[in-house]
Formats: C-alpha cells, structure tokens, sequence
C-alpha cells in the first residue's frame, strides 16, 4: 500500500535523483505551482539532481522557453528529458518514413520538424497529405476539444493503407487549468483499437526514460535505478512508468486523479486505495501536491 507523505523532504534524503513530471505537478499548463518549485529548489539545494520528464511534444529548449513563460526557474531543475526528442530521434531515422502526415498545431510544434544534430544522417522529412504519406506524425489533435472519434475517417483510410503512428505525447488528456483537453495519446490509441500501429516513445515506454538517464549522465553523476524517485499525477504514464522501469514514484493524486482521490490538501485514504486498486498501479508514495 501506497504511503501518503506530507511533502517530499520527508523521503528526499533517499535519493541522488528526481524524475518530475511538469504538467499538474510543476505547473497547471499557465502558470507554476509555487510550493512544488520551492520543494525543486530545497532538493537541489541539498545536492540532489532534477530532472524534468516530461511528455510534451516539444523538444527540450522549447520546453525551457515554455517553463519561463510559465514562470518555472530554471533553477528548480538541471535538465529536460522530452518525449518529443525521444520520438524526432525516431522520426529522423525513419520510423515512419520520409513523408509523413502531420497531426497537431503546428505554430505549437513546428520544433519537432527541426534538424537533428545529434544524427549522424538524419533522413529528410516532407510534410504531405494524408493520401501522399508513408506514415503519420502525431504531436496532438486538430482541435484539442474536440473528441478523438472526429478524425475516425482519416484512420481508417490510414490502416488500411499501413501506415505507422508516430505518438510525440502518450498523454491521453491534460488540464490546462480547470480546462480539460486532449492530447495525442488519445488519437493513438484510438488508431490502435481499430486496428493501425501506433508507436510510442514517452512515458511509461522506455525510450524517454532512457533519454532521461543519459540526461543525468552527462551532468556528470553516476545514479542507480534504486536511487532515482519518479514523481508525477499520471497514473498510466508516470506511475505505470516507473513501476516497469522499477524505479520508486511519487504520486501526486492532486492532479489528474483530484476528484476520484477526494484530494484537497492531501487525498482521503479510503478513496485513494480505490483508485489505486481501480487503476492498477502501486506508487510507493502518495501526496496531495508536490510541495
């Protein structure tokens, strides 16, 4: 059973390293948490390493520049892991071949498209058509309020004609405020149930925790699995992540899970073991929010 913590110091001295989830734990999708950036800062204060994980499309610098408008300092954190510089990796090596059909808001995700350096012979990627593509890249729906069974006719078309998914955001949904909106997890798994290939590279799949721990690597630590804490408000993303990686988590049932865990400050014991049963998952730690 999970343990319910009554804020992170009380089993930060555990660990070397934080994996941290940003969105419903670092900031709201407006503006930053203020208590959870305090929380960052006294646990890197005491030489402790953070690293933000995070499922966003974007790649790492665009993230940076995001967290500032958001106003998250950078100094509540060391480095960025995205699920978007996991998935262009993939994507400029050919996962889903050379033209390719883009899914999302592309003013929001143009980044995605930049050149990889880091490659040694990235492929050339040419946005087409649906009906001129070798497969489909996807950083988000169209219109995220609108129900992912919209784009129903263009997957059918796409199966039928084999083409990949390339998933930038496992999310399924996010709250950007009170506002609840959908992100490309969704449309993937939507085109998995009727049958097409969805590929993954954010949490919980294991490339981005990778990337995470290459990340932590190159500020110059040599970490172990068992001294890492995964926090997030995720449960089939950060939670289910961590637990595959076998790595310990903190779950902030404060976000997502807000209303089935009866959280305020902190959530109701007896609704939090239901959703944790319900859903699955066995976070080692449980608080309200990261604070």
């Amino acid at each position: 059973m999970t343990q319910i913590i009554p804020a992170l110091d009380a089993v930060s001295d555990r660990y070397k390293a934080l994996f941290v989830d940003l969105w419903g734990c670092v900031h709201n999708g407006i503006t930053a948490f203020p208590e959870a950036v305090d929380a960052l800062k006294a646990y890197r204060k005491k030489g402790g390493k953070v690293v933000l994980v995070t499922n966003s499309p974007k790649p790492r610098a665009g993230v940076a520049e995001q967290l500032k408008q958001f106003n998250v300092p950078s100094d509540c954190y060391d480095t960025i892991a995205t699920s978007g510089d996991s998935a262009r990796s993939a994507m400029f090596r050919g996962a889903v071949g050379e033209k390719v059909y883009f899914m999302g808001e592309w003013e929001r995700d143009a980044g995605f498209f930049e050149p990889l350096k880091i490659l040694d012979h990235p492929i050339h990627i040419e946005r087409v058509p649906l009906d001129e593509a070798e497969g489909i890249v996807c950083c988000g729906p169209f219109d995220p309020m609108a129900d992912p069974a919209v784009n129903r006719p263009d997957f059918l078309y796409a199966k039928q004609k084999g083409l990949k998914l390339l998933c930038a955001n496992p999310d399924i949904v996010v709250d950007r405020g009170e506002v609840r909106e959908w992100c490309a997890g969704a449309l993937a798994k939507l085109y998995t149930e009727m049958g097409g290939e969805s590929l993954y590279f954010g949490k919980p799949h294991p490339p981005i925790y990778d990337l995470a721990r290459r990340r932590l690597r190159a500020l110059g630590v040599d970490i172990s699995d068992d001294e890492i804490l995964a926090i997030g408000d995720g449960p089939h993303t950060d939670i289910a992540g961590a637990m595959g990686e076998g790595i310990d988590s903190l779950f902030i049932s404060g976000g997502l899970a807000a209303a089935e865990t009866k959280t305020s400050h902190q959530p109701d014991p007896e609704a939090l073991s239901d959703y944790i049963f319900k859903e699955k998952i066995n976070p080692t730690y449980t608080i309200g929010r990261l604070r």
